[in-house]
């Protein structure tokens, strides 16, 4: 296994956390220059993108990141998108389930992926509204940066103690 120990109901508890109170452009912009922010401090090769629905309102390719990036970033919206579930939850629930994520949910390999790095902006009362994405680092630190990410953010907004 490569998801660093994570489990679907500790992962459930951490989307529940990570709700935010509204998600606008501007919101979606701060959430992506703090990702800019952390990312540029410790010269990480990554590339993010934050989406209201498949809207796509933040992209940045950083130093070290590639196309190739962008292709994973894409096929991570689409898990998120079709499950509103962050793709690191999905992976852990498949593997806890034992099953192969793509053939139980009839999606393809080719153009979805169950790596961390997606993450569902999730706004209290509304449900899903965007995603967080970041690809570049192995999968566990993806997921991990993105935690950080809207740890950040909501502390910001005063919603984290």
């Amino acid at each position: 296994m490569t998801t660093g120990g994570f489990t679907s109901e500790g992962l459930a508890q951490e989307a529940a956390i990570l709700t935010l109170p509204s998600l606008e452009i501007a919101d979606a912009l701060e959430i992506g220059e703090i990702a800019v922010g952390l990312s540029r401090a410790r010269s990480l090769p990554i590339a993010v993108e934050v989406r209201l629905g498949d809207w796509t309102v933040f992209h940045v390719s950083l130093p070290g990141s590639s196309t190739e990036n962008d292709r994973w970033m894409a096929r991570k919206a689409r898990v998120v998108l079709a499950k509103e579930r962050s793709t690191m939850f999905e992976r852990v629930a498949a593997e806890e389930a034992g099953v192969n994520w793509y053939e139980v949910n009839g999606l393809p390999e080719e153009t979805h992926a169950v790596h961390g790095g997606g993450l569902p902006l999730n706004v209290t009362g509304l449900g899903m509204q965007g995603v967080l994405l970041i690809s570049g680092l192995p999968q566990v630190q993806d997921h991990l940066l993105g935690v950080e990410i809207l740890t950040e953010y909501l502390a910001r907004k005063g919603e984290l103690s």
